[in-house]
């Protein structure tokens, strides 16, 4: 009888407790988040690596992170940058793990062009360009990010975030002028 009194008392308790929580985001299920998010995730692993093996590596460690923490929040947007910002510190680790700096890939760069406006030359500049760069033109224009927001994915200011994205753009131009001849 006091057990049942006690179980009573605990429910209450923890209905309170629930009433006072924020309301936090709960994506229906991992499969469908996985569904929705692995080409964003691969590609953003790409950008890193340069490799498929190695971005599916990176790819399948940010989904195993998410599906052992299952991580409680706000939004949408918020499990997307979580899920960005995660695949960057994961394929930053695994380029800097001593493995990684033991293997040779089999091949530099392989096209990974989703979308069907972008051309093969314009996709290798955007992967010549130094990390920093590539990874801000691939948040723009590739993910449709807009500079405030890869501000706080990549913890930087907006001012930053705007002088790389110049600075790439410049790059990129020069790159390009290049490789199409003067057009």
């Amino acid at each position: 009888m006091k057990r049942l009194q006690n179980q009573s008392k605990e429910r209450e308790n923890f209905m309170e407790l629930a009433k006072e929580m924020p309301v936090m985001y709960y994506p229906d299920c991992p499969e469908d988040v996985i569904l929705r998010y692995q080409d964003t995730v691969y590609r953003i692993a790409f950008t890193y690596c340069r490799n498929t093996p190695d971005a599916q590596d990176v790819a399948q460690d940010v989904f195993v992170r998410y599906l052992k923490r299952m991580p409680r929040l706000k939004s949408e947007e918020h499990l997307k940058a979580w899920l960005i910002r995660v695949t960057m510190n994961v394929a930053k680790s695994h380029l800097t793990s001593s493995w990684s700096k033991k293997v040779v890939p089999i091949s530099e760069h392989e096209p990974v062009i989703t979308d069907e406006s972008t051309s093969a030359d314009t996709y290798f500049a955007v992967m010549s360009l130094p990390e920093k760069y590539r990874s801000v033109v691939m948040l723009y224009y590739f993910e449709d990010y807009s500079v405030g927001e890869i501000a706080q994915i990549l913890d930087r200011t907006e001012t930053a975030i705007q002088t790389r994205l110049h600075r790439a753009r410049a790059m990129l131009k020069s790159k390009l002028k290049e490789e199409w001849g003067n057009d």
